[in-house]
């Protein structure tokens, strides 16, 4: 008799069972600022300065007191020229300033006019006068001191993942390192007789049933982009002792080992049986198309244990399975907190007139009308796919999709980096 299947694994308890094994990697590294893109922070930012330090001007113009200035057409004497990067003097009652972007606002001013509201005049000597052609209201064009950053606020959080806008932020303060994450080490194989790597047999040349290994390349190009340190372990004999040497290997000295391929019970995967013999292994069933077997164990070594994971062998199910399941971990191994993708509300112009039992995703294109369309062919095994489109429609298990209904969308952008 033939054991019972188990139920399937729903995708969100599968992802919290794994981000309930993924614990902060130990230590940190300093980096220079310059360096820190795509790090998560292992340290708190602080700020030890208020931004702006003071009162500045938002745009080339004059500074002005408004009780100088009632109406439109008065004339002021310009006492001061006020250049960014330097102090003006206190602006005396009746006189205006030229200023420019970013420059302190000096004593005593209380608006900005911007120069196309002013008519410089011309003087035989010193700075002339100005007229003014607009009444200013208290306060305009004036950036005000620590209106973006106050002193002791803290402006980035440990656990951030940092891109050049945060870049600038910390180098706003002052900030030249920052102490961010240990790198996660991924020891990454492929498993599979039938696998040639690109540039070693020609086309023309392929055995029958040899396929190139596509997988390797799109999973240690989604490592990098997750800050990991990848070593590729290559294409792994389908055999049972080579298998369990490379696992052992691999452990030793990585946090993570990630293998594409051989996840499945039948006689030629031997990744469940050499991952029991060496420590611990669950080999799910989950309820998600494509990417239905995933495996997760543990590898024990000095120190602790190395973290193991098997995606199917198929393309477009290891590509997802990765971004859905091994990504959060990656990520949450470094200290990031929110992991999940974020969808969006998008339209359909499509149909999906078969409900699946498993949540599926399907793998679309925005269109010029702003919908969505949908790729022919839904495959597991065709990667085009997933190059061709910008993102998947996240559909629940039961669930038939008509033109025009709303769907919810997540971007690549949003599983690739």
């Amino acid at each position: 008799m033939r054991p019972a299947m188990k139920p399937l694994k729903p995708l969100d308890e599968a992802l919290a069972d794994l981000l309930a094994h993924a614990q902060l990697l130990p230590g940190s590294d300093t980096v220079t600022t310059f360096d820190a893109d795509g790090r998560v922070l292992a340290q708190s930012c602080v700020s030890a300065l208020q931004v702006p330090p003071q009162d500045n001007s938002s745009m080339d113009g004059y500074a002005v007191r408004c009780a100088d200035v009632a109406a439109a057409g008065v004339v002021l004497p310009v006492s001061q020229r006020i250049p960014a990067g330097s102090a003006g003097d206190p602006l005396q009652p009746g006189m205006a300033a030229r200023i420019f972007t970013g420059a302190p606002v000096p004593a005593g001013a209380d608006a900005i006019l911007m120069q196309e509201d002013c008519e410089a005049l011309a003087a035989a000597d010193g700075l002339g006068s100005v007229r003014i052609n607009a009444v200013p209201r208290a306060g305009q064009w004036i950036r005000r001191a620590g209106e973006d950053i106050t002193r002791g606020a803290v402006v980035l959080s440990a656990g951030t993942r940092l891109t050049p806008a945060e870049l600038g932020l910390a180098a706003s303060i002052g900030l030249h390192e920052l102490q961010v994450a240990c790198r996660p080490r991924v020891a990454l194989f492929s498993t599979g007789d039938e696998l040639v790597m690109p540039g070693e047999v020609p086309p023309e040349q392929m055995r029958p049933g040899a396929i190139y290994n596509s997988n390797r390349f799109f999973l240690r190009a989604m490592l990098l982009r997750l800050g990991c340190e990848v070593t590729d372990f290559g294409i792994v004999p389908d055999r049972r002792d080579a298998t369990i040497d490379a696992l052992r290997q691999a452990s030793s000295a990585h946090d993570l080992i990630l293998t594409s391929g051989g996840v499945s019970v039948g006689e030629e995967d031997h990744i469940k049986p050499a991952v029991e013999s060496l420590g611990t292994l669950d080999l799910w069933q989950i309820a998600m198309k494509p990417g239905k077997p995933f495996a997760y164990g543990q590898i024990p070594r000095d120190g602790g244990a190395a973290h193991f994971m098997g995606l199917p062998g198929n393309p477009v199910s290891s590509f997802l399975t990765f971004a859905l399941l091994v990504r959060p971990f990656v990520l949450r191994l470094q200290g990031v907190v929110d992991v999940a993708p974020q969808p969006i509300a998008a339209r359909a112009d499509f149909t999906w007139p078969k409900a699946d039992k498993r949540r599926e995703f399907l793998r679309v294109r925005h269109n010029a009308a702003g919908g969505l369309d949908l790729f022919h062919n839904q495959s597991s095994g065709v990667l085009t796919s997933a190059a061709w489109g910008d993102g998947v429609v996240d559909n629940p298990a039961g669930q038939t999709i008509a033109s025009g209904d709303t769907v919810r969308f997540i971007a690549f952008s949003e599983l690739l980096s």
